[in-house]
């Protein structure tokens, strides 16, 4: 007898993360992961499921409508696994505004929410919503969800959420919304899990990956965050400046008569570690490169990102707990070295020997704050969400 089964879609600007996940009475549980990344040619869908990793040529090619990948994904999952009878596809969106404040079941009037919030965040929000219609043509009917990326930080103080700014615009929807929240949920989760006695403490999550930013927690509730408008603020990333002075965009804009959709493209491409090492965008190339600029890019990295956290711990009152999440986060022990060396003076002292092994605890004893390395799984949060909502409506 087939299992019932729900695919999620987490879409990035330029990749989408699938999962296939199978219903229980124990909730959802993964069978496989699936990536697509757009930028590749041909365009190809790579499987894991267990041991085995499966790659797919897909004859469909990028474009507005995304029905045709779509249905060649449901396709190839359901010739090479058990997925029965998919019960729903549950959908990361990266902004939920101030409308959303938790998963919804989508129908016309979300969708049209969800569309509405595009200005603000326009390179993932088109992506989701191109995944959501081409979903509904491909398997018309099937219930699908959404689970935000904002909604984690809904319970920041206004005062947090604030810029300094006329009330009027903050009134209007101008201030701090903060990212990563499924991320950052599921790290919540799990450090209850782990370190239960920790987990209740002032804690500081470091999700670090192409797109990185942190997040202060207490009792596991979002009090702060690095990212606030947008998913350009915080500390630097991969292709993102992170926080800058807007003199110099005023500069960029009215000096040097860059054009509005040439800087947008500047910010979120041209900048962060590939900005200053001239080099790469990926960590990795860069902390096996001798070039200076390699390493002065690492070096601001780890600087601005110790910077943050010490600002966080400023609004938590203090730190017990750091835990480090994502690709760069989970898989990176001299970057993770470079930054708990710079809070020394907070008390953190790093188990040098576990920290290379990527151990889950890589904080020396002797250490007054605990640091972790927790892996992520955003797509556990969406199809968990997901069941709830099915359950609900």
């Amino acid at each position: 007898m087939s299992r019932k089964t729900l695919l999620t879609f987490n879409a990035g600007s330029s990749t989408v993360k699938i999962g296939l996940f199978a219903l229980g009475s124990d909730g959802p549980a993964r069978i496989a992961r699936g990536v697509i990344d757009f930028r590749h040619t041909p365009l190809t869908l790579h499987v894991d499921a267990g041991e085995t990793s499966l790659d797919f040529t897909l004859d469909s090619q990028p474009q507005a409508d995304l029905s045709g990948i779509l249905a060649e994904t449901f396709a190839t999952f359901s010739r090479h696994f058990d997925i029965g009878k998919v019960a729903a596809a549950g959908h990361r969106v990266v902004h939920g505004g101030d409308r959303f404040d938790g998963a919804v079941r989508l129908d016309a009037d979300s969708i049209a929410a969800i569309e509405a919030l595009t200005v603000l965040a326009p390179l993932h929000q088109p992506q989701s919503l191109r995944l959501i219609h081409a979903v509904e043509r491909v398997r018309p009917g099937l219930p699908q969800t959404a689970s935000f990326d904002t909604a984690f930080h809904r319970t920041n103080d206004t005062l947090v959420r604030r810029f300094a700014i006329p009330r009027a615009l903050y009134d209007s929807g101008i201030k701090r919304y903060g990212f990563h929240g499924l991320s950052y949920k599921f790290i919540a989760g799990e450090l209850a899990r782990v370190a239960p006695e920790n987990a209740g403490g002032r804690v500081v999550v470091a999700h670090l990956g192409s797109g990185a930013s942190l997040c202060g927690l207490h009792d596991g509730r979002s009090r702060d965050t690095s990212m606030g408008f947008s998913t350009l603020d915080g500390i630097p990333m991969a292709t993102r400046c992170g926080t800058i002075d807007p003199g110099v965009l005023l500069h960029l804009l009215m000096r040097e008569q860059q054009t509005p959709a040439a800087l947008e493209d500047f910010l979120y491409h041209k900048c962060g570690l590939l900005g200053v090492s001239g080099i790469s965008a990926d960590s990795r190339d860069l902390l096996e490169s001798d070039a200076l600029a390699a390493k002065e890019a690492i070096d601001l990295f780890t600087f601005r990102v110790a910077g943050e956290i010490a600002r966080l711990a400023a609004t938590l009152g203090g730190l017990d707990t750091l835990v480090f999440t994502a690709g760069v986060g989970e898989n990176q022990p001299k970057i993770r070295a470079g930054v708990c060396d710079r809070l020394g003076w907070l008390g953190l002292c790093l188990d040098h020997a576990a920290n290379a092994a990527n151990t889950t605890l890589i904080s020396d004893p002797a250490s007054r704050i605990a640091a972790f390395v927790i892996a992520t799984d955003e797509e556990q949060v969406i199809a968990e969400e997901a069941v709830a909502m099915l359950e609900t409506s």
